[in-house]
């Protein structure tokens, strides 16, 4: 078995090669109270067979059926199977960083048609060829503005992803920034607390629709960042901007996210793909790579990387990135579902998840069950609240097939009895109907 490393034969060979006898001689110089006598303590070697029944065993303890409405940034829309069949294409699944634009158009195109439907989405001029995913694009983000304002504070609301905040704050060490909190009020943000806040800082950064659900008024977030001189940064849904606004048309700068919920499975929690847009101002601060469109000495139209302002390609004290890949895969899988919907594709998915979340808080609340935030507007996620620990309600839940939601205390303090359920276009009035009666009883 030549394929089996580390055989006797071997270690004879590599031990004669460093010119000692034993490994023990090898290891000599480094004491013996410190090195590990005896046998690991690990399984014994399995068959083939033996192997492939405790690989099934494990893989049957997966839950694969369970109605879900969980969501909380990640999200159980559905995903077509054209997805899958563009995406297992060899030239799209194997291919790396296109640096050779003569080799890789089609990567290069796929990346441009991207990058074209995330700016006609958020309304704003140029996006990269996305990011690692919704909570490292935040801190991009940061660094960008850091860069065109000359200042350290970032401004970032409660109310938003409470991952994307704990990035930031990791973030924040390395860039020498300091990052600033506007708590929530009922629900929402008031803009009047964010331009106090906002003095002096780089950027603000809100969620739209935010991490409970409800609709933010963004156009005077945006406006308050702006009347402060830091850049306004909106962490949006794409399948939300089906119906809602595009921040771009609401004076944004940045637009960023996690591309999950259009054309991404839920995958356990990722890997998923990040989205950046910006206005054209900030084209060259804009982490990773933007791919351009060209022509080639026929005049033949074609693509190019057009920019690459990561660490892997200058000087690391002028890079505006040190991730040093992003997500193309996932993104690619992001376009084929947009460009498949198409924008009436998008809305009508939209007003889908509107639909069946207007009618989960009608029987909600036939049942007794009240919104945590009755006053605000919400799109596919609210939250409600219980009466008892809401992570007991998810236990019990659970046992009968069906997962009602995130308990808002694991992330926000205070909020024990609180659930935030999301409602998806999978999800059916009969499920939901499910769902009320587990929570009633």
């Amino acid at each position: 078995m030549s394929f089996l490393s580390l055989t006797d034969a071997d270690r004879e060979a590599m031990l004669a090669a460093i010119g000692v006898e034993t490994v023990d001689e090898l290891f000599q110089d480094i004491p013996e109270d410190v090195r590990y006598a005896g046998p690991l303590d690990v399984f014994p070697a399995l068959s083939e067979a033996e192997l492939t029944r405790h690989m099934e065993e494990l893989a049957a303890k997966n839950v694969v059926d369970e109605v879900t409405f969980l969501g909380a940034g990640v999200y159980d829309h559905y995903v077509s199977a054209v997805v899958d069949s563009v995406l297992q294409r060899g030239e799209f699944l194997t291919a790396y960083t296109p640096y050779q634009p003569e080799m890789s158009q089609g990567v290069l195109q796929a990346i441009f048609e991207y990058q074209t439907a995330i700016c006609e989405l958020t309304g704003m001029d140029v996006s990269n060829a996305s990011g690692y995913d919704g909570q490292t694009v935040a801190a991009d983000a940061c660094f960008v503005a850091r860069a065109a304002t000359g200042r350290s504070k970032i401004v970032v609301t409660e109310a938003t992803n409470p991952q994307v905040r704990e990035t930031l704050v990791t973030y924040a060490r390395g860039f020498g920034m300091e990052v600033v909190v506007v708590p929530h009020e009922g629900g929402v943000t008031d803009p009047v607390r964010v331009r106090e806040a906002a003095e002096d800082a780089a950027i603000v950064i809100f969620q739209q629709p935010n991490f409970f659900g409800c609709l933010e008024a963004a156009p005077d977030l945006a406006a308050a960042a702006k009347d402060a001189g830091a850049l306004a940064c909106a962490h949006v849904d794409l399948v939300s901007l089906g119906v809602l606004e595009a921040p771009g048309n609401y004076g944004c700068d940045l637009a960023i996210g996690e591309g999950q919920s259009a054309g991404n499975y839920v995958s356990y929690g990722g890997p998923h793909y990040g989205f950046l847009a910006a206005s054209n101002e900030h084209i060259r601060r804009l982490p990773g790579r933007i791919v351009g469109q060209t022509v080639d000495q026929t005049g033949k139209r074609g693509f190019v990387l057009t920019l690459q302002t990561r660490e892997q390609h200058i000087r690391r004290e002028k890079a505006t990135s040190n991730i040093t890949t992003n997500q193309t895969l996932l993104a690619l899988a992001g376009l084929v579902h947009l460009s498949l919907l198409g924008p009436q594709g998008l809305r009508e998915t939209g007003e889908a998840c509107m639909a069946l979340a207007a009618y989960a808080k009608e029987q909600l609340a036939a049942r007794g069950i009240e919104l945590l935030f009755p006053e605000q507007a919400t799109f596919k996620e609210f939250a409600v609240k219980l009466g008892r620990d809401a992570r007991e309600v998810v236990r019990a839940a659970r046992t009968s097939g069906l997962n009602p939601g995130l308990p808002l205390g694991r992330v926000y303090p205070g909020y024990d009895d609180a659930l935030l359920i999301a409602f998806t276009e999978k999800r059916t009035v009969a499920d939901i109907d499910r769902l009320v009666e587990v929570l009633a009883a």
